[in-house]
């Protein structure tokens, strides 16, 4: 006698190949939902990645075929003076910028985590600077710092203080362009906002019955329950830090005196005015590796002050 379950899908071998098959479709639709992305990426990035990586060991100047150099163009790296320069002033900018922007967005997004009506036209006017262009943003920050009639120097001359040069001077040109990155902290606004808006209310409500006041509900709550949205933060930080470069190639050059040359305008340079593609490929694999272990040691440290609301359930 044939089983009802038998008579529904037929024998077990005929319900497993029935069950591959559909399975197999469904990767085939998946792939195919994916295909313009993969395309994408292998044509657009995947493909040109590797073909930098094989011209970081050859010589190019995009008018001769390329000559394969070996290590050459890495060993020259290590004696280039402008390489340590930029790479120096990329790691100043790096250390200083990113810590600053996350407490400033940090400071916006408690600031505007406030119930009024005119809340979200506060969000608004600290989220609109991010999206200006970054050529207007560029422009605008060069004539507020314009040492003659900018308004930074006014600002200061009304506080009785002495002006300063700002981005035509090496000693403070590079401590101006941090100060104008917290300029476009609306994105890390946003996303400090949302975190501070899913920390439980409960929280609050036993640390201030356990008679903790705003301080320490911030430092032992609400830092801990922000801890995933800082790391996120941090790694995003770094990796645009260490790809800074539409500010100081239209506010600088990269001046005075190589101030403000960072890692990428160096890179730059070297591609599109010297025409020196394999030094720059080697350039531009050696940001890489320094970003990726960048990422790699924060994945590391984060395991150690991290805290996930999962991980109070287990």
């Amino acid at each position: 006698m044939v089983s009802r379950a038998q008579s529904a899908g037929g024998s077990p071998l005929a319900r497993s190949s029935l069950r591959r098959r559909s399975r197999f479709w469904e990767n085939v639709n998946a792939y195919l939902f994916i295909a313009p992305w993969l395309i994408g990426f292998i044509v657009l990035t995947g493909g040109p990645m590797l073909g930098s990586l094989g011209l970081a060991f050859a010589q190019w100047n995009l008018l001769t075929p390329p000559s394969f150099l070996g290590i050459e163009n890495f060993r020259e790296m290590v004696q280039d003076d402008l390489f340590w320069i930029s790479l120096a002033n990329t790691a100043y900018y790096t250390f200083i910028a990113v810590p600053a922007q996350l407490v400033a967005a940090l400071l916006a997004a408690l600031a505007v985590n406030v119930r009024l009506k005119t809340v979200n036209l506060y969000r608004t006017l600290l989220y609109l600077p991010s999206i200006t262009p970054s050529v207007a943003s560029a422009l605008l920050w060069t004539w507020i710092f314009n040492p003659d009639f900018g308004i930074a120097n006014a600002f200061l001359e009304f506080l009785h203080l002495p002006k300063s040069q700002w981005i035509y001077d090496p000693a403070t040109a590079k401590p101006a362009f941090i100060l104008m990155s917290i300029w476009g902290i609306g994105p890390q606004m946003i996303i400090f906002l949302a975190g501070l808006q899913s920390v439980p209310d409960a929280l609050h409500e036993a640390a201030a019955i356990d008679g903790a006041d705003w301080w320490d509900r911030f430092r032992f709550v609400t830092l801990p329950m922000l801890s995933p949205v800082i790391f996120f933060s941090v790694i995003v930080g770094i990796i645009g830090s260490f790809q800074v470069f539409n500010t100081s190639f239209i506010m600088t050059q990269g001046g005075p005196a190589n101030a403000t040359l960072f890692y990428v305008l160096y890179l730059y340079r070297k591609a599109w005015e010297s025409l020196e593609m394999g030094y720059a490929s080697a350039l531009a694999w050696v940001l890489f590796l320094i970003i990726l272990a960048f990422t790699l040691i924060q994945f590391r440290v984060g395991r150690l002050w991290v805290f996930y609301e999962g991980d109070l359930r287990q």
